[in-house]
């Protein structure tokens, strides 16, 4: 028969199951020893910090309906738009770590906003871990139909021969597209002038009448407009051209191959959270993202599914944590 453990192990355990029954409020307050049930309770909500019908909310909705199934809990897809993101990651930044709340982190309010705004309430790499990353989507610069400019080196011979210059629309402060903007013009020589509108909706209807001169928009959300005759698209930031937009040329091809950035998605839970309900929400994740009509539907509207292991996914954050700030601090941008 195996020893008994010691009576101190016992009274550990003890201790432990008692403060898993206790709720989590009270152990929040201090009136118990903080723990955690190693078991996801639900209903699970998960936040995205734009609005319905943005890019983001089709992620986050086509995700979500198959993730509550494979959890076998209830899911609500929570919307918190504003701030570029940045609301809703500072509310699930200051949850509880109970597995129950997550977030569906994006590169704008994770790699780029701590370096661009000083006073951000929210520290990414401290107080976030990932679950896995989810899509990725490229980048087109896209103009409007009434411009004259059918390719890139059109676009750049205009734009340096301007007194002013040029305007750019962009989906808010701080976004990839403001800060790939100001890449390509530093890279193709001339200036940019970043146009902010407060909604993706605002911004394309925007490029659409003309209002700015050129944007750069996710393949995602330019796929439509452009198959639509609404926008052109000059280029795309993808390593290889897009199966969704096999007729327009990489960047690369236009001879800037340093403009290879995209928008990339991952579910981020806040950092004290359980490894046990990590591993949980990472292996429905992965079942979802592998369920076919998931899959399919992601695909056409104009996202890769990436799904990767947790240590994948933090060095994924680092990098690009390091990558944009070099990109923010090139630009002189200061957000606060």
């Amino acid at each position: 028969m195996p020893a008994r453990p010691p009576s101190f192990l016992m009274s550990r355990r003890r201790a432990l199951a008692a403060a898993s029954s206790l709720p989590l409020g009270a152990l929040l307050a201090g009136t118990a020893p903080l723990a955690v049930a190693q078991t996801l309770a639900g209903p699970v909500k998960l936040v995205v910090g734009f609005p319905p019908g943005s890019g983001p909310d089709v992620v986050a909705r086509t995700l979500g309906q198959r993730l509550g199934e494979e959890l076998k809990l209830p899911l609500a897809v929570d919307n918190r738009a504003g701030a570029g993101g940045q609301i809703a990651a500072q509310a699930v930044a200051k949850s509880a770590p109970d597995g129950a709340t997550v977030l569906l982190g994006e590169v704008g309010s994770i790699s780029i906003a701590p370096a661009a705004f000083a006073k951000l309430p929210y520290q990414p790499l401290k107080e976030f871990t990932p679950i896995s990353e989810v899509v990725r989507s490229d980048f087109v610069l896209v103009v409007p139909v009434s411009s004259p400019h059918r390719q890139v080196a059109d676009f750049v011979k205009a734009a340096k021969a301007e007194k002013d210059k040029v305007n750019f629309g962009t989906f808010g402060a701080g976004t990839p597209g403001h800060f790939g903007a100001e890449v390509f013009g530093e890279l193709a020589g001339f200036g940019v002038e970043s146009i902010h509108y407060r909604s993706t909706g605002d911004a394309v209807t925007a490029i659409i009448a003309g209002d700015v001169k050129a944007a750069f928009v996710s393949t995602a959300l330019a796929m439509a407009q452009v198959k639509g005759g609404k926008m052109r698209a000059l280029a795309t930031t993808a390593p290889q051209r897009s199966a969704l937009l096999p007729e327009v040329p990489t960047f690369t091809e236009a001879g800037y191959p340093k403009a290879d950035f995209a928008a990339w998605f991952a579910l981020l839970a806040p950092v004290a959270t359980p490894p046990a309900l990590l591993d949980t929400l990472q292996r429905a994740t992965h079942a979802a993202l592998r369920h076919p009509e998931v899959g399919q539907k992601l695909q056409e509207a104009g996202f890769t599914v990436t799904p990767s292991t947790r240590a994948d996914a933090q060095a994924m954050l680092q990098r690009e944590a390091v990558r944009w700030a070099a990109v923010v601090k090139a630009t002189g941008f200061k957000g606060d």
